[in-house]
């Protein structure tokens, strides 16, 4: 049995940080729904995610494709040792903190299930520029892209109850030729593919944002990184 467990689940509505005038960029004025706080009990979830959670971004954040962010516990012994840091559940802004399933491990369009609940994986998450402004850290964004240590998005299929301890049980993998380390590697360091970009393009369960991204790379448009990875202004 493949089964993903869910460490710690929190959510969090957005707030504004830090100062308009400020003149390090780590310091300027931004909202965010980065900042999440653990829940003990169950929470509802429904098509746009889990109850009590939000984005302060909704243009590039949530959604049904991106409905609950998940982000595996095993990377934590990483960044430690990369950059000095002490990471812990919750601290890359994401809905589950997990365990026993990584990037490699896991494929777009896996259905998991837990009572009525069902949840599909649609993509690997795009690490922007908020990660280093909570991180006070730069390149932390780009650092996350290289290393493919990005987590992964669900859309909900069938709404339910989740809730800590819970164990997410994999019932269907439709594409097992595409995990999320692969479709990262395709993404963002083998651009010039444009056989695989459309070949991930037509995966089973991919969001419609990468759907649309890689077919225009496929068509030769390039698609500039920079103000995701580096922020505004």
């Amino acid at each position: 049995m493949i089964a993903l467990e869910i460490v710690q689940l929190q959510v969090g509505l957005p707030r504004t940080l830090g100062r308009a005038d400020a003149a390090d960029p780590l310091d300027r004025e931004w909202t965010t729904g980065y900042f999440k706080a653990p829940v003990a009990g169950g929470l509802a979830v429904g098509v746009l995610g889990i109850a009590g959670d939000g984005q302060g971004d909704t243009v590039h954040h949530g959604g049904p494709d991106k409905a609950i962010n998940v982000y595996p516990v095993e990377h934590h012994a990483a960044w430690a040792a990369e950059l000095g840091i002490a990471p812990g559940p919750g601290d890359f802004g994401e809905n589950l903190s997990t365990r026993g399933l990584c990037e490699e491990d896991v494929c777009i369009g896996d259905i998991f299930q837990i009572g009525d609940l069902r949840l599909q994986v649609t993509q690997p998450r795009q690490p922007c520029w908020k990660l280093s402004r909570r991180w006070r850290i730069k390149d932390m964004a780009a650092r996350m892209e290289r290393n493919g240590r990005t987590g992964w998005y669900f859309r909900v299929l069938e709404p339910g109850m989740i809730a800590a301890g819970n164990a997410l049980v994999l019932i269907e993998r439709p594409a097992p030729a595409w995990t999320i380390a692969r479709a990262n590697a395709i993404m963002h360091r083998r651009k010039d593919d444009a056989a695989l970009a459309l070949e991930l393009a037509a995966c089973p369960g991919l969001s419609t944002s990468w759907q649309k991204s890689l077919k225009l790379r496929a068509a030769g448009k390039v698609i500039d990184t920079g103000e995701r990875l580096g922020g505004p202004g």
